[in-house]
Formats: structure tokens, C-alpha cells, sequence
């Protein structure tokens, strides 16, 4: 549950770097994941233990980065190495 949990909370966590107009402009699912499409990005579920999930969390907080950015930077780095 604590995991279902996090994960709600990371999809309604507001996006860093919107403000002013473009943060009334946010757009609706189906668009969000033409959006997201278009970039390359695929949707990739994956179960963690919940205190990595807070590590993780905690990181992108301190770097000012969203979890996405955080999580692809870490596989890099773990990939590569």
C-alpha cells in the first residue's frame, strides 16, 4: 500500500519549472502522452522498496530535478558503470 501510495503522489506532484501562463496550460492525459511520445519517453512500472523511493525523492528535491530526470541518471549511471 505505501508503494501505491508514492505512487500517487508522484503523479499528482506539479511539474518544477512551470509558473505563470504555462502553469494554467497543463495538458490533459491523452495529450501528456502524445507530448511524451513525441520525446521518446515509454511509460516503464517498476516496483522499489519504499526507502529507496524516498532516497530517490529526496535526491531530486535537493537537485531541483523531477523524479523522472533522477531515475534516468541513475540507470545511466548504474548501466555504465
Amino acid at each position: 500500500m505505501k508503494g501505491l501510495k508514492v505512487d500517487e503522489k508522484i503523479k499528482n506532484t506539479a511539474t518544477p519549472g512551470r509558473f505563470g501562463k504555462e502553469a494554467a496550460e497543463v495538458p490533459d492525459r491523452r495529450e501528456q502522452r502524445k507530448i511524451d511520445q513525441a520525446q521518446g519517453l515509454v511509460p516503464f512500472a517498476v516496483k522499489l522498496n519504499g526507502d529507496l523511493i524516498k532516497q530517490i525523492q529526496t535526491l531530486a528535491q535537493t537537485e531541483g530535478k523531477g523524479l523522472n530526470d533522477v531515475v534516468a541518471e541513475l540507470l545511466r549511471k548504474g548501466l555504465s558503470g
